[in-house]
């Protein structure tokens, strides 16, 4: 307990007196009794006990060992830090928020200028607590005897706890503001004694005992303030946290047990813990057969690494690549002391299905660690898996969470509201990870790529989303899939993580050397603090491939290279194009058409062809448009039980019951009927990660990368029954025009998508008559040669237009790469900075919401969502997509909430400001998680106007313009 009567003997009576009065919380949001800053203080401090000992990775707690000066004492220095959070409290801008704490505190003889106080706050709204607490311990911990390189690191942990670092300049008190914000005369000595009392309490004996002894690198000082903010949320929860308004109770144990009843009930873990470098019979027992030749050279190279490092794994579609990457996960973990995984997909389509496969891994590690997986994106609520993993759970309020800044900023900084806020989702094994901005720190993650892009970008609490990745191994897969604007995240994202010795495992199947070189290079640059770094990336020797790159103690990066067989010998694919007449930019809409009927039906005829005997074909179009157009053809030749379409303008509930279907039809599981035949059309959803068999390919042309991605499709199991005319794999590349004496030309949507320098090179590539690609072992030299720079691919009679487009291209990238810098978490030159001070200024900030950031990472991607209701008339109910009733202003029943959720789609961009103008029901307007939805209402024929268009809906081609 605190004693006050030592206290009284320490300091004068004015300062015990203001130490009982001084409110860390507000009774209303503290259980209904005003809770003391000292006890809000040491309740955090209790948290970071809790994370300390049974949540922090074996790494990160090996690191804050480091700082403090050695082994066992980062413990109470990690308390400290978060305890301290919120010092700046003791200060009038705080004090005087709350009218009757304010008034008690004058009754305690702590006084101020109120209008005075006035002035200065209107002059800075943002010098609150968080700003005032920053220049507090500058200046109290600089007359305590600090290092200034220590103070500079750990004032900006209390200054930007609330999710934003500000400058030195930032933090000093407005001018007009003459001290009456800060404090002066008593209140100095009143925010010593908070200062030196608290430490005491925590097991220091004075201030300058607390002093770290080696400055931590940037990375984990950002690794660390998210701990700080995520220890100040628990600890903020008013349910477990009721206030201690009477100083005598006060004390650590009495925290401590407080502490303790909230993470129980919280339900917080942490992930394998001490985890043994797994034998190498553990292959076998985790996926349920020996290792082939490339997965046992992915795992021996990571045991062979000097330090926690990048590792590139490069392998054919279908050769456990992923398995692969999960073993070598584990070992990462167990020899450098990682607590969980983070694996990011490059969709959410692929996340699902990784995320059953990721808590099968993890089971048959210890069975308990499936329970604590989560799904990390936007559409998680469809995938039935994780559905059922949150029925049995108790609700969890995000009210609970109010106390944490009841005196905040209008865009609420904290995550308790933004644009993906809903009805309370906390019902899933790790509840607490499933609020605003927490995801990224349970201890399994699989999601989407975009959910590593984020803690590369400018935006508030990006602290948090490297508090959940530093600690963890991180897989990413289907790297290739990064254009020129997002990988300026991923290279930042990368630097990172190297900086804080974060293990990562990138997959690819089609990765161009130049990007192989870029990825190395940004992980060891950031390991090294440098800017820059430039190292040789030696070439593999063949495929699939290995590049594990680090760097040791010693300071001399370490790559290492390997290459194998492949399990699989190499398959004979017969490529053939099968050209089509494409319309030029001012054809008329309706010679578009006959054009776009002539292309549907030689595919038909060629389906109709090749399928006589029965089989499975997939064809996948570059654009919806494209796809709904043939499928309308083949539907009226083959009829609906024979043909499927899967593309992203189905609502969200209907796509995912698609790709289920595709998945299950066309899956190596699923028996093939002799004679059968069934030929799924799909845009690029059934690009990569998508796993299906099929006898046959027709696909648009596209950049080989992408183009070998979808033969990865094809023949992709050795069991699968096929037609005698079908053993042979074939592919029909759709989607140009061969042009005599001139280069090709190519689809309009291929082109916007893709530009016309790749599609140029690829279709160069392309084999001739009578010849045939050898897949997986022509892959790297294929993509080596499209994404090179010999002008000498391409035929003589094309030079001059692909060196136009070449120079279109780099125009392009160039701007797109100069686009991305602005939303960058650091800026260009300040990557050898030694703290976090100013680290959310001098450029563009992102906004925290989802909508917000996605642009951010995809090159400013606003295209809108909306939700699709029916209304027959003026005065009728609104209904959904299936019928039910809603009501005249739009209410939704509990019951009916999930399909009106399922009933999301996503427009293309081209309808982005027409859409922009839509809002919500009347009835939405109160509900969490419509009220900021946009709702599209269609007509009794499910149609509707947006702007000059008129679109339409059913459940058979998803949504098209008419």
């Amino acid at each position: 307990m605190v004693d006050v009567r030592e206290l009284s003997e320490r300091y004068e009576p004015f300062v015990v007196r203001a130490l009982e009065t001084l409110w860390g919380k507000s009774r209303e949001r503290a259980g209904g009794t005003t809770n003391l800053l000292l006890a809000h203080l040491l309740d955090t401090a209790a948290v970071a006990e809790l994370l300390w000992d049974g949540f922090l990775a074996r790494a990160t707690r090996s690191a804050l060992d480091g700082v403090a000066g050695g082994p066992g004492r980062g413990r109470r220095l990690f308390v400290w830090l978060c305890g301290v959070h919120d010092v700046g409290k003791a200060t009038p801008a705080h004090q005087r928020l709350w009218p009757e704490g304010a008034e008690a505190l004058r009754r305690s003889g702590l006084t101020w200028g109120e209008m005075v106080a006035v002035a200065g706050a209107k002059q800075q709204k943002r010098w609150r607590h968080d700003w005032a607490g920053g220049l507090m311990t500058r200046e109290l911990l600089t007359e305590a005897g600090w290092d200034a390189d220590q103070l500079g690191w750990v004032w900006p942990l209390v200054a930007g706890h609330h999710g934003a670092f500000p400058s030195v300049r930032d933090v000093r008190e407005p001018s007009h503001a003459k001290g009456q914000l800060r404090g002066r005369g008593t209140w100095r000595q009143v925010q010593q004694a908070v200062l030196d009392v608290f430490t005491q309490e925590v097991g220091f004996g004075a201030l300058s005992e607390v002093e770290p002894m080696v400055v931590p690198s940037r990375a984990v000082q950002l690794q660390l303030s998210g701990l700080v903010v995520m220890a100040d949320w628990i600890a903020s929860d008013e349910r477990f946290f009721v206030g201690v308004d009477d100083l005598r109770l006060v004390s650590l144990d009495a925290s401590r047990e407080r502490a303790t009843s909230a993470w129980k009930a919280l339900g917080l873990q942490g992930g394998w813990g001490a985890l043994a470098v797994p034998a190498p019979e553990a292959f076998r027992d985790r996926f349920g057969y020996a290792p082939r030749p490339s997965q046992a050279m992915v795992v021996e190279a990571v045991r062979r690494m000097g330090g926690p490092g990048l590792v590139v794994v490069e392998a054919p579609m279908g050769e456990g690549k992923t398995e692969a990457a999960q073993a070598a996960a584990e070992v990462l973990a167990a020899r450098f002391g990682a607590d969980g995984v983070f694996v990011g997909m490059p969709t959410q389509a692929t996340s699902d299905p990784m995320f059953t496969r990721t808590r099968r891994w993890v089971e048959a590690i210890e069975e308990h660690l499936a329970s604590r997986v989560v799904l990390l994106h936007g559409k998680r609520a469809f995938n039935r898996e994780w559905k059922a993993l949150l029925e049995d759970a108790d609700a969890y309020a995000d009210g609970a969470f109010c106390g944490v800044d009841e005196f905040g900023l209008d865009d609420d900084p904290y995550g308790l509201e933004s644009g993906a806020r809903g009805v309370p989702e906390r019902q899933a094994p790790a509840e607490w990870f499933l609020g605003a901005k927490r995801g990224l720190l349970a201890p399994f993650v699989v999601g989407t790529v975009d959910q590593l892009l984020y803690a590369a970008t400018r935006t508030r609490h990006v602290m948090l989303r490297m508090a959940g990745l530093a600690g963890k191994v991180v897989i990413l897969d289907e790297v290739h899939a990064c254009d020129v604007y997002m990988s300026q995240f991923l290279r930042e994202a990368l630097r990172w993580l190297g900086q804080a010795g974060v293990p990562v495992l990138v997959l690819s199947a089609t990765l161009a050397p130049a990007q192989r070189q870029a990825l190395v290079e940004a992980y060891l640059a950031g390991a090294a603090s440098r800017e820059e770094l430039r190292v040789e990336v030696p070439a593999p020797p063949g495929y699939p491939s290995v590049t594990a790159a680090c760097l040791p103690a010693s300071g001399e990066p370490q790559i290492h290279v390997d290459a194998t067989d492949s399990w699989r010998e190499d398959l004979g694919v017969k490529v053939r194009a099968v050209p089509e007449a494409v319309p030029g930019a001012h054809c008329p809409h309706r010679e578009r058409g006959r054009l776009q009927g002539e292309a549907d039906a030689r595919v038909g005829d060629l389906l109709a062809s090749e399928l006589v005997d029965g089989g499975t074909a997939l064809v996948i179009r570059n654009s919806v448009a494209r796809a709904q157009s043939l499928y309308e053809e083949l539907r009226g030749r083959f009829g609906k039980d024979e043909v499927r379409l899967l593309h992203a303008r189905f609502t969200v509930a209907r796509r995912a019951d698609l790709t289920e279907e595709s998945l299950r039809l066309l899956g190596p599981r699923t028996p093939r009927p002799r004679g059968g035949r069934l030929i799924l059309v799909a845009t690029q959803l059934a690009e990569q990660s998508f796993d299906v068999d099929a006898d046959l390919l027709v696909t648009d042309l596209a950049p080989v990368d992408l183009l070998l991605q979808r033969v990865g499709r094809l023949h992709r199991h050795e069991n699968t029954w096929r037609p005698d005319r079908l053993r042979v794999p074939q592919v029909f590349v759709t989607g140009f025009e061969p042009r005599e004496g001139r280069e090709p030309a190519f689809a309009f949507a291929s082109e916007m998508i893709y530009g016309r320098h790749l599609l140029l090179r690829t279709a160069a590539v392309l084999p001739g008559a009578g010849e045939a690609w050898s897949v997986p072992g022509d892959v790297p030299g294929l993509v080596g040669r499209a994404y090179g720079a010999d002008a000498s691919l391409l035929p003589q009679t094309w030079r001059e237009a692909g060196e136009a487009a070449r120079r279109e291209q780099e125009s392009r990238d160039r701007a797109r790469a100069e686009n991305a810098q602005q939303f960058l978490l650091t800026a260009p030159g300040e990557h050898e900075r030694r703290t976090l001070a100013g680290l959310h200024y001098g450029g563009s900030t992102a906004g925290s919401d989802e909508s917000s950031l996605r642009a951010a990472v995809r090159d400013g991607d606003e295209s809108v969502e909306v939700v699709l209701v029916v209304r027959e008339s003026d005065d009728a109910v609104f209904r959904t997509l299936a019928g039910r009733a809603l009501s005249v202003n739009g209410e939704v029943a509990p019951d009916v909430l999930d399909e009106v959720l399922g009933s999301v789609v996503r427009l293309p961009s081209k309808w982005t400001q027409t859409a922009s103008q839509l809002g919500p029901l009347p009835g939405w307007h109160g509900h969490p998680w419509l009220r900021r939805s946009r709702a599209l209402v269609l007509d009794a024929s499910h149609r509707a106007r947006l702007g000059d268009f008129t679109v339409s809906y059913d459940d058979e081609f998803g949504l098209r313009q008419e």
